[in-house]
Order: structure tokens, then C-alpha cells, then sequence
């Protein structure tokens, strides 16, 4: 089954701090959760201003956030696609330890989005109608995305 993510994070050097992880399954399931961890003092304005103030829910520990993941996604066999998505594996990654500490069965991988559609000609994208920079918002915008570039890699333009 395909899962579509996104993260949010504070980028400072060696090191990316997780703010949030959505998580949305091709059969529309939908996980959302925020880091209590992340340190908010290192974080940029923008972040500040555009991540951490619209945040809204409760606050778990990254142990919690990992746990609900492996609840989420069961013993599926998931296939993890995410746009310009890097950093968001590497949130993700890090939440089991090292990425050889990945449930057995996972990728060590993420599809990116963007590439996919770079080497369709690199067309223009259905714009996000709401919600950008939080992560479950992101997340299914991820799903729709790849849904089009799917129609269009079929049908064309």
C-alpha cells in the first residue's frame, strides 16, 4: 500500500528536529501527529510564524509518534512517497533509530514526488488549496499530487 508524507521540521546544522508527520494511506486513512520534543528556541522565524503557531493537538514523545506509526501502517508492506522528501525520510527514519532499524519489510527509501515528476517533463502542479506547512494538510496534497502525475503520465496533458 502507498503512504504519502510530510514532516515539519527545524533545520539547524547537523541536524533536523522534528515538528510534526502526517501520514495519509492510499485507502484515505489519515495520521497526524506533533513532536513535545522539538526545540522551539532553534527554531527560524518563518518556522516560528509558520509552522509552530498553526500548530494544534496534543503534543507526543518521538517514542509515541513511533509507536503510532507502526500502528498505522500494521504489518503492511508500505511504499513511502513524499515531495522533495529528504528531509521527511530522515524525520521519519530517525523516529526507529538508524535507518537499519526500520521495521523488517519497509523501504529504506522514499519516493519523491518531485522527481517523479521531473522526469515527466516537469509539469506544472495542482496548486494546494489549504493548509500549507502542516503536515497531514501536505501529506494528502502528496496523495493528490500523485494521482495527477499518474493521469498525466497516462493521458498526457
Amino acid at each position: 500500500m502507498k503512504y504519502y508524507l510530510d514532516t515539519e521540521f527545524i533545520e539547524y546544522p547537523c541536524t533536523i528536529d522534528l515538528i510534526s508527520i502526517g501520514i495519509v494511506s492510499e485507502d484515505n486513512r489519515r495520521l497526524y501527529l506533533i513532536s513535545s520534543e522539538f526545540d522551539e528556541s532553534k527554531a527560524s522565524e518563518w518556522v516560528k510564524t509558520n509552522v509552530i503557531a498553526k500548530l494544534e493537538g496534543p503534543r507526543h514523545s518521538r517514542a509515541e509518534i513511533k509507536d503510532e506509526i507502526l500502528e498505522f501502517i500494521g504489518k503492511d508492506k508500505p511504499e513511502f512517497w513524499g515531495y522533495y522528501c529528504d528531509y521527511d525520510w530522515v524525520c521519519t527514519c530517525w523516529l526507529f533509530g538508524t535507518m537499519m532499524d526500520l521495521p523488517r519489510g519497509w523501504p529504506m527509501y522514499c519516493n519523491d514526488l518531485k522527481q517523479l515528476c521531473f522526469s515527466l517533463g516537469n509539469p506544472k502542479l495542482p496548486k494546494q488549496s489549504k493548509g500549507e506547512h502542516n503536515a497531514l494538510d501536505d501529506a494528502l496534497w502528496n496523495k493528490r499530487i500523485h494521482e495527477w502525475l499518474w493521469e498525466y503520465s497516462v493521458f498526457g496533458s
